[in-house]
């Protein structure tokens, strides 16, 4: 990438001939470091974070984007599941579990999965599926067969299912190593880890808010695994209820770090809490500048990741196009009704979007809407 000294509108400094130059910014010294290459250390993420201009920070993070992923903004035609909201995790940020004789409670039988799974129109290219820590379904028992017969049936959709905290419990639950797990689940057909689960991978926030999930080492170490056996997986941040900034920097560095190790990570996803329905209800809803200073830092601390993905349905679509001017190169895409997590948390997107929609989104935003499969290949027609 050729390197471009910015000019005084971007970065505020004075330039006179006749006196001596000023010092460097810290918002310089990093734009330095992002376009020769060099990864930012941790009091940079934490600047970028608490200090940093906030034009300026989207300017660094849309040139990276547009240095990787050019004018292409990614979206996918997916189909999308949660086959049970039964789980016994218990994390305080969730609106969506509940126990087996709550009133909400409802698990999928094999049979009502298999025919949404595959019904007609089955013009998809991925399918999502995420549970909960169910005793009756999450069970590799229960899915392994499951998987084949989508793949008998759809063998031409890729399968994003389960996230490493239901790999941690379908494997311990099997007494089975996670290498046995993932490697039986892609024999019978998976494709993809999805990136959930993560939350913020520090020990004291997880104590608060999810201390019955897989901690720290063991996501990371889930995810390291289904590298090592061919799997591609997401990575993920649950950002703006308990935890600091500073933790947020720390978790972007342990993806980082992983992904320097495996190569395996395809895209980042921050994910912005939702606070109806849960015990952390008084943390409130992030704003849209937390949002989008969230996606530049990610942009710009996750040099080694290809691809940020600004969640339409999380964001709503307008700070989702805003968000692809501070770094994002990726919507989503369309989910069928049938995404409960964000809903059950007070989301009033509407999750019907169709697909022209979501390229016009794109379009109107001044990007090229790129249509893509799990694995980020290109399909035709757009």
């Amino acid at each position: 990438m050729s390197v471009r000294m910015p000019s005084q509108a971007v970065w505020g400094t004075r330039r006179n001939s006749s006196v001596m130059a000023p010092e460097r910014t810290h918002m310089e010294t990093i734009a330095s470091k992002v376009r020769a290459g060099i990864a930012l250390s941790r009091a940079d993420g934490v600047y970028l974070y608490k200090e940093a201009p906030f034009h300026a920070l989207g300017r660094l993070a849309h040139e990276v984007r547009t240095a990787k992923n050019g004018k292409k903004a990614y979206y996918v035609v997916k189909r999308y599941l949660n086959t049970t909201n039964v789980c016994y995790a218990d994390c305080k940020f969730c609106s969506f579990a509940a126990y087996e004789k709550d009133p909400r409670a409802y698990r999928m039988p094999l049979e009502e999965i298999l025919d949404k799974a595959c019904a007609q129109p089955d013009d998809y290219d991925e399918l999502h599926i995420v549970g909960g820590h169910d005793p009756k379904q999450t069970s590799l028992d229960f899915w392994i067969p499951a998987i084949a017969e989508m793949k008998r049936r759809i063998p031409h959709v890729q399968l994003a299912l389960f996230t490493a905290a239901e790999i941690d419990y379908m494997c311990k639950r099997a007494r089975c190593s996670y290498q046995d797990g993932l490697e039986r689940l892609r024999d019978a057909g998976l494709t993809s880890l999805n990136g959930g689960g993560a939350e913020i991978l520090v020990k004291r926030v997880r104590d608060l808010i999810c201390p019955r999930k897989a901690n720290v080492e063991e996501w990371l170490e889930v995810h390291r695994v289904a590298h090592r056996v061919g799997i591609k997986t997401n990575c993920t941040m649950l950002y703006g209820h308990v935890e600091t900034i500073e933790e947020r920097v720390q978790h972007l560095l342990l993806l980082r770090d992983l992904q320097a190790n495996t190569g395996g990570f395809k895209c980042f996803v921050p994910l912005a809490f939702h606070p109806e329905g849960n015990a952390l209800e008084e943390c409130g809803w992030t704003g849209g500048i937390d949002d989008l200073r969230t996606i530049a830092v990610s942009r710009l601390m996750l040099d080694n990741i290809d691809h940020i993905k600004a969640y339409w349905i999380s964001y709503g679509i307008k700070v989702a196009q805003l968000g692809l001017h501070f770094g994002a190169d990726d919507i989503d895409g369309t989910v069928n009704n049938e995404q409960h997590i964000y809903r059950d948390a007070g989301s009033t997107t509407d999750q019907s979007t169709p697909i022209a929609e979501l390229k016009r989104a794109i379009s109107e935003a001044g990007f090229e809407p790129t249509r893509r499969n799990l694995l980020y290949r290109v399909l035709e027609p757009a």
